[in-house]
């Protein structure tokens, strides 16, 4: 098969694509035709060498959508069944979704009916279900004032859009470093553009929820547009750390606030068809921005890298 394997780190020139050997199920994992996969912010941070648990040589991928192809589980997973797989070790632990095939655990497979494009499809797992979970997390209502704190990734643009359809009614605020990406916020539904300007928002405004998605890099100052009762769920690290200097709560978390996590490894596949019946339900545009081939996941990763990037970025092999 064709496959995308990272031997070493490196620029996204280091991603090209290469034969080797399709994969042969074995007791508990079948094997799935890729038809689209998402391209992530973890995937460019380990082919820049900063995930040191990942052992190359590797093929990347955290999340892909297609359909069965060998089985180990016929009832549940019989040959041709449209499926969706993400997280759980997939692109780290054991190859992932940046190949013609994937063979992946039974487990974190998950059978779907959906008359999406792949193309469309292959937008949700990740990025959807990641702004999904982190909504629940964050109790959201349609009287909120909802702040996006990395409104331009593909996970704030898919927040906003789920947000709108959960709690009709809510106000959500957008933080961009570039506000020359207003008009594209505000296009997919946030209501007003703050300027992010060196991790310091130009704002005074306190906010019902928060959604951090720049992650540890903002989070001491996000915390302060909090007000009792206000709930801020970390959920991202576009901003690249993945710590706090000298963290502590007391007299940095406002009294009577509350602070919270979200992780897509608690994906199940319950879960991801509850969002998937709420996508169609309520008619959300999930098209993603840019889709590519396989032999350009490279120049993939490198938009959703650039400053231009906004939204969610697939490829279709």
């Amino acid at each position: 098969m064709q496959a995308v394997v990272l031997n070493q780190p490196g620029d996204a020139s280091v991603l090209k694509v290469t034969e080797v050997p399709t994969p042969k199920v074995k007791p508990g994992w079948s094997l799935i035709k890729i038809k689209g996969f998402g391209i992530n912010r973890s995937e460019i941070f380990t082919r820049n060498g900063w995930s040191p648990t990942v052992k190359l040589p590797r093929i990347l991928g955290i999340e892909g959508v297609g359909e069965i192809a060998a089985t180990t589980a016929l009832k549940r997973l019989p040959k041709g069944q449209k499926v969706v797989t993400l997280m759980h070790g997939m692109g780290r632990k054991f190859d992932g979704s940046y190949a013609e095939y994937a063979l992946i655990p039974n487990d974190s497979i998950y059978p779907v009916t959906t008359t999406l494009s792949w193309a469309d499809l292959a937008a949700i797992p990740e990025t959807y279900f990641t702004a999904y979970g982190s909504l629940v997390n964050l109790k959201i209502t349609g009287s909120d004032s909802l702040l996006i704190r990395g409104a331009t990734s593909g996970v704030g643009v898919a927040a906003a859009k789920l947000a709108k359809a959960m709690a009709p009614g809510i106000k959500i605020y957008g933080t961009t470093r570039n506000l020359a990406k207003r008009d594209e916020l505000t296009n997919v539904g946030f209501d007003e553009v703050i300027e992010d300007r060196h991790n310091d928002l130009q704002t005074d405004q306190k906010f019902d929820k928060v959604l951090e998605l720049v992650g540890e890099l903002t989070l001491v100052d996000s915390l302060q547009y909090l007000h009792e009762g206000s709930i801020l769920c970390l959920t991202g690290s576009v901003g690249g750390s993945w710590s706090v200097k000298d963290f502590g709560l007391i007299g940095t978390l406002p009294s009577g606030a509350y602070l919270t996590d979200f992780s897509s490894d608690s994906v199940t596949e319950a879960k991801f068809n509850d969002l998937l019946a709420l996508i169609d339900q309520n008619k959300v545009d999930v098209s993603p921005v840019k889709t590519f081939d396989l032999a350009h996941t490279g120049g993939a990763q490198a938009y959703l890298d650039s400053q231009h990037s906004f939204g969610k970025v697939v490829v279709l092999p």
